[in-house]
């Protein structure tokens, strides 16, 4: 009966899940199982998400450990290709050094590097045409370097100064161009996911021919816009590649706490009837295969991509996070997928088009015309010296297209207030 005392049964217990590793123990990753570069097949296009029901609990892989394309997602990209990728990847490191070093020294408030995840967001660029929709998070910098996007322009954002096309109203590094094809970064995480999918849908219902691709955190993928832009896009099949950057942790919380201890981040896809692949996050050439292959997919009108880029984050959360306290210290040295800068030099030295020499000589050429653009952007302010300087009147701009009456009465009564008071 159902009220009769249960001595013989156990309590219950919640299961709270713990980090594998914490500061101070050893670290291994031998039992981590990672498929061999080139052993998945690639499906077509227009494969039935059903058809792809294993794809979530493998790794896509193209550059095996000498550093050769192997296999069918071997995308047989171009010298030129592979070197112009190679470039932005190094572009993006050494801004981030840059920044972080302006963050450190007082001209900027914040900021967030995504050291060991170039590959994510430069190899999507290069994959994606110039004009697709691009909905990321805060660590994809790479998508408007790839794009070739002005880095004075992204400095002046940081640093909140007079060139900030933002007006000093965002946190650093949540940039936005409308131009580029880059929407508005939110703090607020998940938000971009089903305004991505909303895009995607715009898109198709105009009878375009652009897509949209968005970027989330693993941790993420715990908030429920992730899951309301996964039923739409299921539903409407909409033309959008739905990524997500597991890069182990969130800003003091590893990926279990996300779901990852249950099943991979991929595998959430199933549930929705959405193709969903797991990949090589730090394998460039992966990286650009799968979107390249998601981006066909959506533009053939076969429905939405889930894409899951195994990776790793190297550094700190931000520059107000202290990782030290968390996780231990030997994590991103012994992480077995390497540094996706070293692995696509490597790759270029195998096919004979590349050499140390001019890794040495592209690496110092990247690394000066950022510092020049650094200079450029310091000119505008920084916030150690005049970067707020902004009229107060700003505050009533750029929230309509055009002023409603009781805005503009406020902004002359506090112009006139402020004249009276001579400030």
């Amino acid at each position: 009966m159902a009220d009769e005392p249960r001595r013989n049964l156990a309590p219950l217990a919640l299961h709270v899940p713990e980090p594998r590793f914490r500061p101070g123990d050893a670290v291994s990753f031998d039992d981590l199982e990672l498929a061999p570069a080139g052993s998945v097949a690639r499906p077509p296009v227009d494969a039935a998400p059903a058809a792809l029901r294993d794809y979530p609990y493998t790794l896509v892989r193209v550059l095996d450990p000498a550093g050769e394309a192997v296999g069918p997602w071997d995308p047989k990209l171009s010298p030129d290709r592979l070197r112009a990728m190679l470039r932005h990847m190094l572009v993006v490191r050494a801004y981030d050094d840059r920044m972080f070093r302006a963050q450190r020294q007082g001209k900027t408030s914040f900021y967030m590097k995504c050291t060991g995840e170039e590959a994510v967001s430069v190899a999507a660029a290069h994959a994606l045409h110039r004009d697709d929709m691009c909905f990321p998070s805060y660590r994809q910098q790479g998508l408007l370097i790839a794009r070739d996007w002005p880095l004075v322009d992204m400095m002046c954002q940081i640093y909140s100064n007079a060139g900030d096309r933002m007006k000093g109203r965002q946190l650093p590094v949540m940039y936005s161009s409308k131009e580029a094809s880059f929407f508005t970064i939110s703090g607020n995480l998940g938000t971009q996911y089903p305004q991505a999918v909303g895009w995607a849908m715009a898109s198709a219902a105009k009878g375009d021919t652009r897509i949209a691709a968005s970027w989330v955190g693993d941790g993420t993928t715990a908030e429920g816009d992730f899951h309301a832009a996964c039923i739409f896009a299921s539903v409407y099949r909409a033309p959008v590649i739905l990524n997500i950057v597991n890069n182990q942790w969130a800003i003091s919380s590893f990926s279990g706490i996300a779901g990852a201890e249950a099943t991979t981040f991929a595998a959430r896809g199933l549930g929705y009837g959405i193709a969903s692949l797991r990949i090589d996050g730090n394998d460039p050439l992966a990286v650009y295969a799968a979107t390249e292959w998601a981006a066909e997919r959506a533009r053939g009108n076969h429905g939405p991509t889930l894409i899951e880029h195994f990776t790793y984050r190297v550094e700190a959360h931000s520059t107000s996070d202290d990782p030290g306290a968390y996780r231990a210290a030997d994590e991103a040295k012994v992480f077995p997928l390497g540094d996706p800068i070293e692995r696509l030099k490597h790759h270029l030295i195998a096919l004979g088009e590349w050499d140390e020499a001019s890794h040495e000589a592209l690496a110092k050429e990247t690394a000066g015309a950022v510092r020049d653009a650094q200079r450029e952007a310091e000119k505008l302010g920084t916030l150690s010296g005049t970067a707020f300087s902004h009229g107060f009147e700003t505050i009533f701009e750029d929230v309509f297209e055009t002023m409603p009456n009781h805005l503009r009465e406020q902004s002359e009564w506090m112009a006139e207030e402020r004249r009276v008071a001579g400030v």
